[in-house]
């Protein structure tokens, strides 16, 4: 393996094998040593792009043919990008950008919204630059442009790819209609720490899961034609492993074996390139000691050589420039020249390629040819858009949340709640569903706010669109003869107690009550919103505990972004509703489930909590030499050797509620799960990696009295191989829709692609073996059977 790795620096330069711990870090050399290592490597790749949409003939014959006609200052304007609209992080504070597009200085702007604006900076570009190059116009489009849909971290916990695709071709369709022909999503990050705000931008803790939701973006996005008027560039962020820092703070360093990162955190970018994505967002965190915006490890020897991938890479923002704050290079033109010789395209609001590169390569530190490879990309990417040929925005109407766009949103939101707790209450049944001709009383911060349902990254969306849950609660119950009481309680976070009386009384005028609390979509959750403590902020609880005191039945309603630990409600509140952050539709939707027109279908894609002490915390745990046992935690087992195990002496092991767990409002029957072939073949599944060696088959049924949606959920374990395997893993999953009494028979097909692992010498294997596979409703399903994997 060493002399593998030796090998790989003599392609990839210095800055590899350092990365790689093949050289000690005293032995790098300057940064733009490298260039040559890693131009001679650029000549080495197919001359063809891979992905599909970047890969026809006549485009890149355009692209070559320009890119001869440019001067090295034209191809340097190329690769920067500002933001000339409303920040999404501190800007440079410029005001002259139509200036700078105007002598070709500009590559891409970010944050310019409608049409009219647009096309007044492409204007500039096209005609009064020497070779017309197009602007491209880019946004933080996450969960919807003008129409707002759940929150990323609830729509995956659909478990529907469909919907997830149907949400990103509208979010296409509506940022194309605003100029807009690139968006920075999806976020592929994989979450398991419950603390980094950014969980809610992401699919969760799994990539299987993470990565069905990956291609499904991508194909919404970006369709089956770049060129369509109604589709978009999409931008894979963050490369890599931006979602596992060191204690779950943003931005912070992320130290894992490369075992762990191949394994458990880069398949879901993969998936994403597998689909055709056109770009890729490097992350601003280090990995093992190397900065992603530095790192050819990550962005040439992975993303291109191993990966095929011929798209754009773009900085986040200010990335390039913040290698000086990682002590890797001491000023801008190394942190310029580390940066684009590692693979970054084009500097996202640094301000250094623009104004380092040129000296760079006049100097002979920086061959030209590198820059070539990145105007290259860049180019590819304007001509697959079509903006050569159709380069201005068609300004339309005033965007109108119509029906169509309303009931999508609806429909996303409704699959996107997770009921996780729904207790029968003695002489009073099941909290819910609701009564909708009873008193009903409604409370909390999050009741009748516009702004909270929309949650973090609201692109241009509008909360004058949003409904909410007090509207929609209104209207419903005045077509049931119900009545409807409000109090706010409180606010989200404040320790001021002055409206819990009106709170309380209101509880005790109602035959039931619903509570709805959380953190702030707009602030506590998203980029630079970690949380070390992931309780409800303010005196929430408080307000909590004074209403269930009441006695009333009692429904908690849960907006937030982390997943929380609440004990107290855990114990004591009967019935628990998760919604994130549901979107426009959020009231309507959430009517439609708390009065049981519909049934919640949602399943987590994060574990919660018990404490925060947990975390990071994830259903894939890895078997340990010492197994955990039952504890009982009131008896300290002193002399016990029950102590000393795998766990906590003040806390269980598992999760609050696990990944996959959702309740219905009726029940499903899992039959045993049968195995087409007891036995298959290791070297025939390697040899045909996309071909199925077996099938596991499963009959699941409604046994309860409603019609509702269940997610089937499959899971395997490797009994025994030479590194160490999590104890379950999610392998396949579908979501069906089953009337009262209706049964549906499942087949998941397993091969190399679901039951291969990495050995310790990094290569991806199956080896003989016993595989046992799990079918249900979450990740603790019981039903289960083997089957064994042969030479």
């Amino acid at each position: 393996m060493k002399q593998l790795r030796r090998i790989a620096c003599l392609i990839f330069g210095l800055t590899l094998c350092s990365a790689l711990g093949v050289f000690p870090a005293s032995a790098q050399l300057n940064v733009l040593e490298t260039s040559a290592s890693v131009a001679a490597a650029e000549k080495s790749r197919p001359a063809a792009p891979t992905s599909p949409q970047l890969a026809e003939k006549h485009l890149n014959e355009r692209v070559e043919s320009l890119l001869k006609q440019m001067t090295l200052e034209e191809k340097i304007g190329q690769l920067a990008q500002y933001s000339a609209g409303s920040p999404t992080g501190p800007g440079t504070g410029r005001d002259d950008y139509g200036e700078m597009v105007a002598k070709g200085q500009v590559g891409s702007l970010l944050n310019v919204v409608g049409a009219k604006r647009t096309n007044q900076f492409q204007h500039l570009a096209v005609e009064k630059t020497r070779l017309h190059i197009p602007l491209l116009f880019g946004m933080d489009v996450i969960h919807g442009n003008r129409t707002i849909f759940p929150v990323p971290l609830g729509l995956a916990a659909s478990f529907d790819p469909a919907l997830v695709e149907a949400t990103a071709q509208m979010a296409a369709a509506e940022s194309r209609a605003d100029g807009i022909q690139w968006v920075f999503s999806p976020m592929v990050d994989i979450a398991r720490d419950g603390r980094w705000g950014r969980t809610i931008e992401s699919a969760g803790e799994d990539p299987y899961l993470g990565s069905a939701m990956a291609r499904a973006y991508v194909h919404g996005y970006q369709g089956t034609d770049l060129k369509n008027p109604q589709s978009v560039a999409a931008c894979v962020k963050h490369f890599a492993a931006y979602g596992a820092p060191i204690a779950g703070r943003d931005y912070y360093a992320v130290d894992m074996s490369e075992l762990r990162l191949r394994q458990f955190y880069l398949p879901t970018y993969h998936a994403a390139i597998d689909a055709g994505a056109a770009t890729v967002m490097s992350s601003f965190n280090s990995i093992n000691g190397v900065p992603a915006s530095a790192n050819p490890f990550l962005l040439v020897q992975v993303l291109r050589h191993e990966w095929g991938f011929d798209g754009m890479v773009v900085s986040d923002w200010g990335s390039v420039g913040e290698l000086i704050n990682h002590h890797v290079v001491s000023n801008g033109p190394d942190a310029a020249g580390k940066a684009l010789t590692a693979g970054v395209d084009m500097d996202m609001e640094s301000d250094l390629y623009r104004t380092r590169l040129m000296a760079l390569v006049q100097r002979g530190d920086l061959p030209e040819s590198v820059v070539d490879e990145a105007v290259r990309r860049v180019l590819r990417v304007k001509f697959a858009l079509g903006l050569f040929d159709h380069p201005y925005a068609t300004e339309g109407p005033v965007y109108q949340p119509t029906t169509e766009k309303r009931a999508l949103a609806r429909k996303a939101a409704e699959e996107t709640f997770v009921l996780l707790k729904n207790d029968p209450a003695p002489g009073v049944g099941r909290a819910l569903p609701l009564k909708p001709s009873k008193t009903i009383a409604l409370i909390g911060p999050f009741a009748d706010s516009k702004s909270e349902m929309l949650g973090s990254w609201t692109a241009n969306g509008n909360p004058d669109d949003v409904v909410t849950l007090k509207a929609a609660l209104q209207a419903r119950l005045a077509e049931t003869n119900g009545k409807l009481i409000y109090a706010k309680g409180t606010d989200i976070l404040t320790d001021a107690s002055s409206g819990f009386e009106e709170a309380v009384n209101a509880a005790k005028q109602a035959d039931a009550v619903v509570v709805t609390l959380g953190e702030s979509g707009s602030w506590m959750t998203g980029e630079a919103a970690s949380r070390a403590h992931l309780d409800l902020p303010g005196n929430q609880e408080q307000l909590l505990e004074a209403v269930a005191a009441t006695g009333k039945p009692l429904v908690l309603v849960l907006f937030d972004g982390h997943p929380l630990a609440l004990p107290w409600a855990a114990e004591h509140v009967p019935a628990i509703l998760e919604a994130w952050y549901p979107g426009i539709e959020a009231g309507p939707a959430l009517a439609d489930i708390l009065l049981g027109t519909t049934s919640p279908s949602g399943k987590l894609v994060v574990e919660f909590p018990r404490s925060v002490g947990q975390e990071p915390l994830s259903y894939s745990q890895f078997p340990t030499g010492r197994p955990t046992g039952d504890l009982d935690l009131s008896h300290p087992p002193t002399n016990n050797p029950e102590k000393f195990r795998s766990r906590y002496i003040d806390e269980s092991n598992s999760a609050q509620w696990p990944f996959g767990w959702g309740l219905s409002y009726t029940q499903f029957a899992y039959s045993v799960p049968t195995i087409s072939a007891t036995q298959i073949s290791a070297e025939s599944a390697m040899a045909n990696h996309g071909t199925p060696q077996l099938k596991v088959g499963v009959d699941v049924k409604n046994i309860g009295a409603v019609a509702s949606s269940e997610v089937v959920q499959l899971y395997v374990r490797t009994m025994v191989a030479s590194v160490e395997q999590p104890e379950r893993e999610l392998k396949g999953f579908e979501r069906i829709t089953l009337a009262p009494g209706e049964q549906k028979h499942l087949e998941f097909p397993l091969g190399f692609e679901e039951l291969s692992f990495y050995n310790a010498r990094l290569e991806r294997v199956l080896e003989p073996t016993t595989v046992q596979v799990w079918v249900g409703g979450s990740s603790e399903a019981t039903q289960s059977a083997q089957f064994e994997i042969t030479k």
